[in-house]
């Protein structure tokens, strides 16, 4: 070939197509040989110290054009950074892993596709091991899990391929050590892991569960930590096989507690609404002493009808076809609250009340039967007859008392509605009606 056809060639193939496609092939080239050299020392290279790691480069590699030249990179700069970032992740020095990073955390963030050829490039094994560090490394603990957190943004694959690496492992046991900002990214790394809760992907949630639970029982979280791992257990408790681990180790309790602070009340209550519906997480609600005076109390709560909505809703559940959870709620003074609601509650919350309501009407109905009432058949030797008189004076005091104790009900339901014209037509629908028109 003479020397101008040479040019030629060269001219032709300047493109940054062509050069970055010849960029990464020496890359790969150079970790191949790299690779092989290391193999041949069992003494300078152990498998087991980075599991996973060669298998995972050497497909990358084999797959050529097919698995990662096909990936296009914005620009020279930013393969280039990826290129020493990678190499340092699984061969470099402990502070050169760290920048790694450092450095990953920051491309990560640009686009999907770069996060998907982080993952191909076998990243995620080596910062899962560095999450697993002790308090001496905890500046390098902490960018493992912003890389990782920015690594699963979008990508099911790579929330996958941390499970699969041991990520839930290396949760820390005791979250009181760890700074409210530690704390906080740890809840955000478990609450994008947890997604896959909802996919067919079998993940063990019970290892999530307790980590979760003890950043929410610690004083120290802050309520957007708290937030955020309410997400996770509500993430989880879509799933209805994980109910029994919710149910068992005092989950409850933690929802329920957290369930009368306003601030994050409605994430709690949603999660309890997904457990009520099973066997395990009704039977613990049933039997936790918060119940139902603290969903009751939650009930009141004008300024948050998606709460009150939640609380009736949870209610209804342990209510239906239990007479000892009615006789419960109805002793806590369930039914004035659940009137209140079915006046000045949302549509949705004013539907679920009275659904409620009509349930305690038919259960005082079916208790005045033929032997709740007066007895007409029998009269006792020692007692004597009424006077027609003081059977209308009885009936007559009963009736005023049972429109006392409404007008007093309305009364407080209508201060808290804050509108005058309507406590003037509430009031008087009250004085002008009998006890068998309400719906209770």
């Amino acid at each position: 070939m003479s020397p101008s056809q040479t040019c030629q060639i060269l001219q032709t193939t300047t493109s940054s197509n062509f050069y970055l496609t010849y960029i990464k092939l020496r890359f790969f080239a150079k970790v191949r040989r790299f690779l092989q050299l290391k193999a041949k020392s069992k003494d300078q290279f152990k498998s087991s110290d980075q599991p996973g790691i060669n298998s995972e480069i050497l497909i990358v590699i084999e797959e050529g054009e097919k698995g990662i030249m096909g990936k296009e990179v914005d620009n020279d700069s930013g393969w280039m950074a990826l290129q020493k970032s990678v190499k340092k992740l699984h061969f470099g020095s402990s502070d050169e892993k760290e920048v790694a990073a450092e450095e990953i955390k920051k491309l990560a963030k640009e686009d999907l596709k770069r996060r998907k050829l982080m993952a191909e490039l076998g990243v995620i094994p080596p910062l899962v091991a560095m999450v697993g560090g002790s308090e001496a490394v905890l500046h390098r603990q902490r960018l493992a899990v912003q890389a990782l957190t920015e690594l699963a943004n979008g990508s099911f694959t790579n929330k996958a391929l941390m499970v699969e690496a041991g990520i839930l492992s290396k949760l820390p046991q005791k979250t009181d050590n760890l700074d409210g900002n530690t704390r906080q990214e740890f809840a955000e790394l478990i609450l994008s892991i947890s997604s896959l809760a909802n996919t067919q992907y079998n993940m063990d949630s019970s290892r999530i569960i307790p980590f979760a639970v003890s950043i929410l029982d610690s004083s120290n979280s802050s309520v957007e930590t708290k937030c955020t791992c309410l997400g996770t257990l509500y993430n989880i408790s879509s799933v209805l096989e994980n109910s029994a681990s919710l149910a068992t180790n005092g989950t409850v309790t933690t929802l329920l507690r957290l369930s009368s602070l306003k601030e994050v009340s409605e994430k709690a209550l949603a999660t309890l609404g997904n457990l009520v519906v099973t066997l395990m997480g009704k039977k613990a609600m049933e039997e936790n002493p918060m119940v139902p005076q603290s969903l009751i109390e939650i009930m009141t709560w004008e300024e948050k009808p998606k709460c009150q909505e939640l609380s009736v809703y949870i209610l209804m559940i342990l209510a239906h076809q239990s007479s000892v959870q009615r006789e419960k709620m109805a002793k806590a003074g369930i039914v004035p609250v659940l009137l209140e609601v079915a006046l000045l509650g949302s549509s949705l919350a004013q539907k679920r009340a009275l659904k409620l309501l009509q349930w305690f009407k038919d259960e005082r109905q079916s208790k005045m039967g033929p032997h709740s009432g007066p007895q007409v058949g029998r009269v006792p030797i020692d007692s004597s007859p009424m006077s027609p008189r003081a059977v209308d004076e009885s009936k007559k005091l009963m009736k005023k008392i049972v429109k006392q104790s409404l007008y007093k009900n309305m009364e407080t339901i209508t201060s808290r509605a804050n509108g005058g014209g309507d406590s003037s037509r509430l009031k008087a629908l009250v004085v002008s009606s009998s006890s068998k028109s309400l719906p209770y």
